[in-house]
């Protein structure tokens, strides 16, 4: 008698886990298959600190409300951050947001609190040490960010952070993560301006918010 195939696999890796998802069964199997692990089966993952996931579709073509529904099933899990979710077949990857549609979204993230966004987003307020906001196009924040900030989640490294005031705990865009903060070269005269971090052969680097109209990528806005 064979074992039953699984549609979910959960592994382990350097930055937290990956979970693979079956392309060959019926969406809702996997769906199923990935409830029941969260609820039944793998519940020591779900406590403790903030674990980032990684979701790998395989080859299956899968529609915006599909994604949501994984996102909602794993994300309901309060220590569990989406950090990507990537499909082997390159006509069906989610398009790049456009540049000029930005979300306004108001507020304050507390400590303990993620604010998840999926395009550009602006954020009117502050980001508290301990509160994370995510992305998968850029962030541009009018307030203070002393907590986490990823941009570009999905994968792309091409988007940026903006913020009034840049003290965060850690940034990152796509998979490119920052210099410990006490590394970062913030002089005091940097106070008085807005500013943003953006990727540059491979390495985060921060520039006055002026300056953002040399980064190539918004060369075509």
């Amino acid at each position: 008698m064979t074992a039953a195939k699984h549609h979910v696999i959960i592994k382990g890796v350097k930055d937290g886990l990956v979970f693979l998802l079956d392309d060959t069964c019926e969406f809702s199997k996997v769906l199923d298959e990935l409830n029941h692990k969260l609820e039944k089966t793998h519940q020591q993952i779900l406590t403790g600190p903030i674990i980032h996931v990684h979701v790998k579709l395989g080859k299956r073509a899968v529609t915006d409300e599909q994604k949501e529904q994984v996102r909602r099933i794993i994300g309901q899990k309060g220590n569990l951050l989406i950090q990507s979710m990537e499909t082997l077949d390159p006509s069906h990857e989610r398009a790049a947001p456009d540049a000029a549609d930005v979300k306004i979204v108001r507020g304050i993230v507390r400590s303990g609190q993620t604010l998840t966004h999926e395009g550009n987003v602006l954020f009117l307020g502050d980001v508290n040490p301990g509160g994370a906001i995510v992305s998968s196009g850029s962030i541009y924040i009018m307030g203070s960010l002393r907590g986490m900030a990823h941009a570009g989640s999905d994968g792309d490294e091409h988007a940026v952070i903006a913020a009034s005031y840049m003290r965060p705990t850690q940034l990152r865009i796509g998979g490119i993560i920052s210099r410990p903060p006490d590394e970062w070269d913030l002089s005091e005269a940097f106070d008085a301006y807005m500013e943003f971090a953006y990727i540059k052969k491979g390495k985060m680097e921060i520039d006055k918010v002026h300056h953002m109209h040399r980064f190539t990528p918004f060369h075509h806005v």
